[in-house]
């Protein structure tokens, strides 16, 4: 039970306890299980580690399956053939990891992805790493395609 500071004059923290008594009581206990077979468990500027396996090459990765290697190795090489196993992954939205630091590719990719109804989500791949295991943990349809240096 939460009970207030101090019983004297009204304080800052007596007004932030209730709130945070509210705040406490509606956040789930139960820890998170995630039932999918691939997760990223690390990444460095060369490599992402699936399930602690280390890949040094780009790769297209879903909740159950992984496309590797992934003949890209930058943003010029994004068309539609480089696309195509993205698109047949049938995914909500898509990140693009662009390597250490957030790049965009050209805005016909954007396109590609618009006339399709897949929503495309660009970042670096520390970003992508964090983002696609939430995002599989709250069973969303997402397909990370994951830039790596050749």
């Amino acid at each position: 039970m939460c009970t207030p500071l101090s019983t004297g004059a009204v304080s800052a923290a007596a007004l932030i306890v209730p709130w945070f008594c509210i705040t406490l009581r509606g956040m789930p206990l139960a820890e998170d299980i995630i039932t999918s077979r691939h997760r990223l468990t690390s990444y460095s500027e060369r490599t992402v580690s699936i399930n602690e396996s280390v890949h040094q090459h780009s790769l297209i990765l879903t909740a159950d399956s992984l496309h590797s290697p992934w003949p890209v190795t930058a943003l010029e090489q994004l068309d539609e053939q480089t696309l195509a196993p993205i698109f047949e992954s049938q995914p909500a939205v898509v990140l693009l990891g662009t390597g250490s630091r957030q790049q965009f590719p050209d805005a016909r990719i954007f396109g590609q992805f618009g006339e399709r109804g897949i929503g495309l989500e660009v970042m670096d791949n520390g970003a992508l790493c964090r983002t696609f295991n939430i995002l599989v943990a709250e069973d969303r349809a997402v397909t990370a395609a994951i830039i790596l240096p050749g």
